[in-house]
């Protein structure tokens, strides 16, 4: 394996809640789906950022990461991502130093042009116009995440005038930073431009048009090379679709009717994206069949995630694309199979444990005689206590 010695474990909410269910209650679950990864040990969770199509319905990242970091400990909370042309860059950086000193560190920015065209529909923003503005966006903030001297700067669509953050950062010399890379080579452009982290969101990866990942992550080294930076895959994180079971058949049991709607429903009806023929509780059955989705047992995971590393040549971060396929229980009961069977698969976890129990298993016969050795050394210890107390 390419993958390093500790592979990073999460998940990418955006979240996606089915229409009917009662939207207060679903940014519950999300909260307490963090403060359940807390508790299992996950590495970090990146929120998303959208304003329509019904589904995503966190609007503002930056707010339900300040909720949920008081919910938890441990976990590192991201960004996933902040659309960067719907924002004026200061004050992303603005609010990102506040949650950077508020959270002690456990925060990092991930930014992205906006995913969903009816959003900056909404604003007014030229699709034609948006990755230009996220790399005009990136590149002053990543000068305002670093500097101490005020920066002018005029644009077609924001304006600084001796602009300055009020916070340096708490983590220096700024938060962990990554760019989404879905389909497009930007992100991966981005990333090798300013040497910071990838996002592979690949929210449904379609063989006809998923990118070729060896040769996207060289995009990111080409492009680093140019610019005198350095990019490390042990920040590019990959993101699947994933429901775990104690069985396979149980697993697509419980998946199968959330799985079908969600791409029917939302990527196929609301979004006119990825269109499926077929029944809709059927899709699931293709999606894992072309190895788009992992549903299955903690070795299918780990078979899929060796997939990954081979036909990527090696990445840093595993996440998961949170759903909720399955009911409250189920989904919670995934993450926790992964957190007890696959993260420490992957993260050296193991390694003592087993050398420990086969160097025992092979000396076992040796140490009971030890034992019995002892035990009856023991015996014959106290009758000789007990002669001798006898006979005075």
């Amino acid at each position: 394996m390419t993958l390093p010695e500790r592979l990073k474990f999460g998940i990418f909410m955006a979240p996606f809640h089915p229409l009917g269910e009662d939207p207060t209650l679903a940014l519950a679950r999300d909260l307490e789906l963090i403060e359940w990864l807390d508790e299992l040990g996950f590495d970090e969770a990146w929120i998303g950022e959208h304003h329509s199509a019904g589904w995503e319905i966190i609007s503002s990242p930056e707010v339900f990461i300040a909720a949920a970091a008081e919910r938890t400990k441990h976990i590192k909370l991201g960004t996933g991502v902040i659309s960067l042309p719907y924002h004026h860059p200061l004050m992303v950086v603005n609010r990102m130093v506040l949650l950077d000193h508020l959270t002690r560190g456990r925060v990092m920015l991930g930014v992205g042009p906006g995913a969903l065209g009816s959003d900056a529909y909404m604003l007014g923003i030229d699709p034609l116009c948006q990755r230009r503005r996220m790399e005009e966006a990136l590149d002053i903030i990543m000068r305002l995440l670093t500097t101490t001297e005020p920066i002018t700067y005029e644009s077609d669509w924001f304006v600084l005038r001796e602009a300055l953050p009020h916070l340096r950062p708490y983590t220096r010399p700024h938060m962990p930073v990554a760019v989404a890379a879905a389909q497009s080579p930007v992100g991966m452009e981005l990333a090798g431009k300013h040497g910071i982290g990838v996002l592979s969101v690949s929210v449904i990866r379609d063989p006809g048009t998923a990118p070729n990942l060896r040769r996207f992550w060289e995009i990111a080294e080409e492009t680093a090379a140019r610019h005198g930076k350095t990019v490390r895959r042990e920040e590019w994180r990959l993101v699947v679709h994933v429901h775990l079971a104690e069985s396979r058949k149980e697993a697509m049991a419980q998946a199968r009717h959330g799985a079908g709607r969600y791409h029917r429903e939302y990527f196929e009806q609301t979004l006119g994206l990825f269109t499926s023929e077929g029944p809709m509780d059927k899709i699931i059955d293709k999606m894992v069949e072309r190895g788009a989705w992992c549903v299955g047992t903690p070795d299918d995971l780990i078979a899929h995630i060796k997939r990954l590393d081979e036909e990527s040549g090696g990445f840093g971060g595993f996440l998961v694309q949170a759903t909720e396929w399955a009911t409250r229980e189920q989904v919670l009961r995934s993450y926790e199979l992964i957190a007890r069977y696959v993260k420490p698969y992957f993260q050296g976890s193991l390694v003592n444990l087993q050398t420990s129990a086969a160097w025992a298993a092979q000396k076992k016969d040796e140490i009971v005689a030890l034992r019995r050795q002892a035990i009856e050394k023991a015996k014959q210890d106290y009758l000789a206590r007990s002669g001798r107390e006898s006979a005075s």
